[in-house]
């Protein structure tokens, strides 16, 4: 019998995106809000929002509305880039910067909920499987984390 891995990961990235809301729910963050303030917290300069849809891939309206919410929730502000007036570039404010460890902590925790059951053998081929997974769709594991690594050697 065919396994329907499609619906096993819709299920688990709702699952962990679930975890995830719920634990930055006393600083009233989604996750998705909370993945964006991590990129922004470890970005060598601050982006744009054109870089986080393409880091993300997601629409320019769906980054519009959760920069918009982080910022009336005070968390960034808007400044225009100094070479080019068109770019507004994101800049985190104390309560963002104050964010990076509870995000750290929950990503963490959420983590290790996750494969909590496993050994770490059943550890090591879970994550050679994923990547491989990744591969096989033609992506690559690290191409966030690239990206970023890419951009602050610039």
């Amino acid at each position: 019998m065919a396994h329907p891995y499609g619906h096993y990961f819709r299920i688990l990235h709702s699952c962990t995106g679930q975890a995830i809301t719920n634990a930055l729910a006393s600083v009233e963050l989604t996750a998705a809000q909370g993945h964006i303030m991590g990129f922004i917290t470890h970005r060598a300069q601050p982006p744009c929002a054109r870089d986080i849809e393409e880091a993300f891939q997601l629409s320019h309206p769906t980054v519009s509305g959760l920069l918009s919410r982080l910022e009336k929730k005070g968390f960034i502000e808007f400044r225009s880039d100094e070479n080019d007036r068109r770019c507004k570039r994101i800049y985190l404010l104390d309560k963002g910067r104050e964010l990076d460890e509870t995000m750290h902590s929950t990503i963490l925790a959420t983590e290790a909920r996750l494969v909590q059951d496993f050994t770490p053998e059943e550890k090591e081929l879970f994550a050679q499987f994923l990547t491989r997974a990744i591969h096989n769709m033609g992506e690559h594991p690290c191409r966030r984390k690239c990206k970023e690594e890419d951009a602050s050697n610039d």
